[in-house]
């Protein structure tokens, strides 16, 4: 398992997917010790729609920002068929070099290592809160097995069975 620890970043800029999901297994209080948290704008009204609840969480800071999309990025964004969503949080870290992208999208994430942004998602937030003693290994072994029933991440199973294996066998779980 990866061991980045991200305490560097200075920005941390989200996508809908963990927003909602980490909220889905109530874990939004584990970005509350990044420094800060940006929203497009695009993005805050899709929490909005799709998870109003998210913002209710009065100790989590998140900062709504404007963003002017660049057509170059756009034009990449488009190319894999991006939302605009996930193409205001691409746009927005480019602009902010000491950040890191937090999505769940795939095609987002590629486009962010192509352009040399690092991305990670809902799975590596939980996987650092054990780290960050947030929440204990076995705390996060039980939230990682509620996912599939309580959350909307579409994760293969075969995958998340794995991640909670490697926990498991990492911190002397099994």
């Amino acid at each position: 398992m990866g061991k980045t620890d991200y305490t560097t970043i200075q920005n941390v800029i989200l996508d809908t997917g963990p927003i909602i999901h980490l909220e889905e297994i109530n874990c939004l209080h584990l970005l509350m010790d990044f420094e800060r948290l940006l929203i497009p704008y695009a993005v805050w009204r899709e929490v909005e729609y799709h998870r109003p609840s998210a913002f209710k969480h009065k100790d989590v800071n998140f900062e709504k920002v404007n963003v002017l999309l660049n057509d170059d990025l756009l034009s990449v964004c488009r190319l894999f068929c991006l939302g605009i969503g996930e193409s205001e949080a691409i746009t927005l870290c480019s602009q902010y070099h000491d950040s890191i992208l937090l999505t769940d999208d795939a095609s987002a994430r590629l486009v962010a290592k192509t352009l040399g942004i690092r991305a990670y998602g809902t799975i590596g937030v939980l996987l650092r809160a054990i780290r960050r003693s947030q929440l204990a290994p076995h705390e996060i072994v039980r939230k990682l097995e509620e996912i599939p029933l309580k959350s909307t991440l579409f994760i293969k199973r075969s995958l998340l069975h794995e991640i909670i294996e490697e926990v498991k066998k990492e911190y002397g779980l099994i």
